[in-house]
C-alpha cells in the first residue's frame, strides 16, 4: 500500500479556503503512480500534452519581456490542470498555501494574538482587536493601532498576508513592533514573546430573560471545547433558551461540527454523503444528549457548509427553529490530498444530504422565520441588539415557547 496517498485530515466541505474536515473518516484515496492512460488518457494524448507543454515553456522563456520564474511556472502548470476540471471547490495548493490551509484548520498558531486588517483610508496594517489575555493585550496594544514596522523593518504598503507571516513565528520567540497610535500621535516599540493561540471562535452572553447566546463565528478543532464551555456556562447560569448565531459562518471541521450538533439533537442522522459511485456515509448522533430549552439558529446567506449542516439538522430534527434568511448552499463535499511534497489537491468527491435528504447546494435552507436586515445594515461588522432584527425576532420566538 506504500503507493497510496493519504488524505490529509480526511472529508471537507467549504467555501473559499474554509474546510470542513471529517477526522472520523479518514483514509486513503488510492491514486497509484500510474500513466494518464489509467485514467483515460491515450498514450497519445499524454505525449501531446507533454510536448504542448514543452513547447510553450520554451517561448515564455524565450520571449517573455520580464523574464520567466521558472518555479512559478512549474506551479502554475499545476494549478491550471487542476482548474481544467472547472470547479471552483477543486483546486491546488502550493507549500504556502496549503501550510497555511493547515494552521487556518487548527485553530491555533504561535503569535501575538491580535486580529489585522489594513485601514481602508491609510493602507497601514491595523489593530482590530487583541485576544483577551494574549501577547498583543498584555502588553498594552489597543484597537486602532497601527503596526509600521516589524524587527525594524518597515512594513508600510506590503501585502497583509506577508506581515502576518512575519508577526508570527515559533513559540517563545520574540517580536518588536514599532506602533503608532493615532488617537495620542504617539510611536512607541512593543516587544512582544510570541505564545500559542488558540483562536477564539465562540463568543456568549446571557440575554435578558435568562435566554442564553452563543455566537460561533467557525468550525475549528478548538472550536468544540469553547463551544462546551460556553455551553455549560450558560446552562449553570440557568438558561431557560438558546440562541445559536451562524450568520457569517463560512464552514470548518466536519467532525467539531458533528460534536456539537450531538450535544444538541435526539438519536438520529446528523448528515450523510454520496459520492460519484453512490456509496453513502452516515454520520449519527447517540441518544445521550438532547437540548432541553427552546432553541432558535440565527443563519444568513453567509452562513455555509458546515453552519448549514448544523442548521439543517436541527431544522430536520424539529428541535429548533431557525431565523434569518436563507443559507449560502454548499453542498458538496471535499477531500485534501496530501502530495507529499509540501502541496496538496482539494478534490471535490461528493455530495452531503441534510437528514431529510436534501441536497442544498446552489439552494440553501431557507428559515423557518425569514427576517431581513435594513440594507445599511449588511455589512456592518457589529450590530447594537436594538437594531439586530433578526436576534429581536429569535428573542421572541423564545418567549413564545416559554
Amino acid at each position: 500500500m506504500k503507493n497510496r496517498k493519504p488524505f490529509f485530515g480526511g472529508l471537507l466541505v467549504g467555501v473559499a479556503v474554509t474546510i470542513l474536515i471529517n477526522a472520523p473518516i479518514l483514509g486513503y484515496l488510492g491514486v497509484r503512480k500510474v500513466g494518464f492512460s489509467k485514467y483515460g488518457f491515450t498514450k497519445e494524448e499524454e505525449i501531446r500534452v507533454d510536448g504542448k507543454l514543452k513547447q510553450i515553456a520554451a517561448y515564455l522563456d524565450r520571449y517573455y519581456v520580464n523574464g520567466v520564474d521558472k518555479k512559478k511556472l512549474i506551479e502554475g502548470t499545476y494549478a491550471g490542470l487542476v482548474a481544467g476540471v472547472g470547479d471552483p471547490y477543486t483546486v491546488y495548493y502550493d507549500e504556502e498555501s496549503f501550510e497555511r490551509l493547515k494552521v487556518e484548520t487548527e485553530g491555533t498558531y504561535a503569535g501575538i494574538g491580535v486580529i489585522v486588517s489594513i485601514d481602508p483610508e491609510d493602507q497601514l496594517v491595523t489593530i482590530v482587536s487583541p485576544f483577551i489575555g494574549g501577547p498583543g493585550e498584555k502588553a498594552g496594544l489597543l484597537p486602532g493601532d497601527k503596526i509600521i514596522e516589524v524587527n525594524n523593518i518597515d512594513v508600510t504598503g506590503k501585502k497583509l498576508d506577508d506581515i502576518v507571516s512575519m508577526i508570527k513565528g515559533p513559540e517563545g520567540t520574540k517580536v518588536s513592533l514599532k506602533i503608532f497610535r493615532k488617537s495620542n500621535n504617539d510611536v512607541f516599540n512593543a516587544d512582544l514573546r510570541r505564545a500559542k493561540i488558540d483562536v477564539p471562535t465562540v463568543a456568549h452572553e446571557m440575554l435578558d430573560g435568562d435566554i442564553g447566546y452563543l455566537k460561533i463565528t467557525g468550525f475549528d478543532q478548538v472550536t468544540y471545547k469553547q463551544f462546551m464551555d460556553a455551553y455549560k456556562d450558560l446552562q449553570q447560569q440557568g438558561q431557560k433558551g438558546m440562541i445559536i448565531d451562524v450568520r457569517n459562518n463560512p464552514g470548518g471541521l466536519l467532525h467539531i461540527v458533528a460534536k456539537i450538533a450531538d450535544e444538541i439533537l435526539p438519536e438520529g442522522l446528523i448528515v450523510y454523503t454520496e459520492d460519484k459511485e453512490g456509496r453513502r456515509e452516515e454520520i449519527r448522533s447517540d441518544d445521550t444528549k438532547k437540548i432541553q430549552v427552546p432553541l432558535v439558529i440565527l443563519v444568513n446567506g453567509n452562513s455555509a457548509s458546515a453552519s448549514e449542516i448544523l442548521a439543517g439538522s436541527i431544522k430536520d430534527h424539529r428541535v429548533g427553529t431557525l431565523v434569518g434568511t436563507t443559507t449560502f448552499g454548499k453542498g458538496l463535499v471535499q477531500n485534501i490530498i496530501d502530495l507529499e511534497d509540501g502541496t496538496a489537491l482539494k478534490v471535490t468527491t461528493s455530495k452531503y444530504y441534510t437528514p431529510n435528504g436534501t441536497h442544498i447546494q446552489d439552494i440553501g435552507i431557507e428559515p423557518d422565520y425569514i427576517v431581513e436586515l435594513p440594507e445599511e445594515l449588511n455589512h456592518k461588522i457589529q450590530l447594537e441588539p436594538e437594531e439586530d432584527l433578526q436576534l429581536q425576532k429569535a428573542i421572541q420566538v423564545i418567549r413564545e415557547q416559554l
